[in-house]
């Protein structure tokens, strides 16, 4: 999937055949905020302007913006993978374990 990114938020890039036109969303909130436009240069821009449409409507009705990371987030692992993990974190936390793990799993795939 490629993505596109403006002021910390991600936006999808999609091609509809039928309407022969690029669209997207932006990624990863539970709000609903869509784009589209005729080429890629729009497509940017469109996503662009419905991030800042979008962040002054939350502004204007004092809503709090949804955003797509906030660092944390609950993984459910099986009782068995969870006590192997508190056992390996020895003696760093299993929070810093875990990150250090998804590091890891990160950089390895990157090469």
């Amino acid at each position: 999937m490629s993505l596109i990114k403006y002021k910390n938020y991600l936006g999808t890039v999609e091609y509809s055949q039928e309407d022969q036109c690029l669209y997207g969303k932006v990624a990863y909130i539970r709000d609903l905020v869509n784009y589209e436009a005729d080429n890629a240069i729009g497509l940017e821009k469109a996503f662009k302007e419905a991030v800042d449409s979008y962040l002054d409507d939350c502004e204007k009705l004092g809503k709090k913006p949804n955003v797509p990371f906030k660092g944390s987030f609950n993984i459910r692992t099986g009782p068995d993978l969870h006590r192997a993990a508190v056992i390996h974190a020895k003696e760093q936390s299993l929070n810093a374990f875990v990150c250090d793990a998804i590091k890891e799993k990160i950089e390895r795939n990157q090469t």
